[in-house]
């Protein structure tokens, strides 16, 4: 049976520029050893997908519509399905001045960030500096090579899976327990002081009642406690 729009999938992946055969990403830890770009602290694992949802690039996701778990698929994806073709109008020519202190340390290849956007330096003369702000994929052919391995399909698995991936921690951290149509998460104490932790939960709310259709309500828990030195009298304080 082929996938269906919103399914949850695992997924693992390797993708390359066509032309050079450059692989850009995977999940795979080997994978990116044997091509030179691995990271060391990146944690290399199953990519969470919801199908059809935007979650991966607009060509993966229309070749998911047409898979089944289990199965390994080799995708190519034009430019106009993956990052865009290129628009010269985003390429801009600045006044190196406009770089200040860093005008001298600036070279070609570098990426800059300008009015809060990211280019990459093609071209340094005349005292300006010619800036791409194009994505460095844009234009180019992919190729993905894909195995879907798992489609979640009890509502337990599913809650864990989203909270992993807007928390950024392992499923199994989250004491999770299902009552009629509530879902009560209990939040471990390491993420108590995450920053933007009401967002967070928020948008994991969002996923839960989107993806998890039995689910009205959603109820975070932080429970503190005691310290053990905070309850037991000091051997002076006995005396």
């Amino acid at each position: 049976m082929v996938l269906n729009p919103g399914a949850l999938i695992y997924i693992n992946y390797t993708a390359r520029i066509k032309d050079t055969g450059e692989v850009i990403e995977t999940t795979w830890e080997e994978e990116a050893k044997k091509y030179g770009i691995y990271k060391p602290g990146f944690k290399y694992a199953p990519r969470l997908i919801a199908v059809n949802e935007g979650w991966i690039l607009k060509g993966v996701d229309e070749a998911l519509l047409k898979a089944k778990v289990g199965e390994r698929i080799t995708v190519e994806i034009p430019p106009e399905k993956g990052f865009g073709l290129r628009d010269p109008n985003k390429i801009r020519l600045i006044p190196l001045r406009k770089f200040g202190e860093k005008a001298s340390q600036i070279k070609v290849g570098d990426e800059v960030e300008i009015d809060g956007k990211i280019g990459i330096v093609r071209f340094i003369g005349s005292g300006r500096v010619q800036i791409d702000f194009n994505h460095k994929l844009a234009g180019k052919t992919l190729v993905y090579e894909i195995e879907i391995l798992k489609e979640l399909t009890e509502d337990e698995e599913k809650i864990r899976a989203l909270l992993a991936r807007r928390f950024g921690i392992e499923e199994g951290k989250f004491d999770i327990k299902l009552e009629d149509k509530r879902v009560i998460i209990r939040i471990p104490e390491e993420l108590f002081f995450l920053e933007g932790i009401q967002f967070i939960k928020k948008a994991s709310s969002s996923d839960i009642f989107k993806y998890v259709k039995n689910i009205k309500e959603v109820i975070f828990q932080e429970i503190f406690r005691v310290e053990e030195s905070q309850t037991t009298p000091t051997e002076e304080a006995k005396s």
